[in-house]
């Protein structure tokens, strides 16, 4: 089964850019489809690969930052291929 999870990280701190940076840069190199905007990544992939990926980078994150909030919106199926109709 497939899904799209749209990733927001936000590090409560002064220094907000390195975190996201670093979070991106492992996120390029896990081999899933992903779509990079201004204030948010797409990742779309198996579901078990993109969440147990997830899992261990949120994980890391945490240990690495005192205060950050992740938002995750996660959609079953890829959306990633979808053009609306109007």
């Amino acid at each position: 089964m497939n899904v799209s999870v749209d990733i927001s990280l936000y590090p409560l701190h002064k220094d907000f850019e390195l975190p996201i940076k670093e979070f991106i840069k492992n996120l390029r190199k896990s081999g899933f489809t992903i779509i990079e905007n201004p204030l948010s990544t797409q990742v779309y992939g198996d579901y078990l690969a993109v969440m147990n990926w997830l899992q261990t980078h949120i994980h890391e994150t945490f240990l690495n930052e005192e205060h950050c909030v992740f938002t995750l919106k996660i959609i079953k199926g890829n959306r990633g291929d979808y053009k609306p109709s109007f």
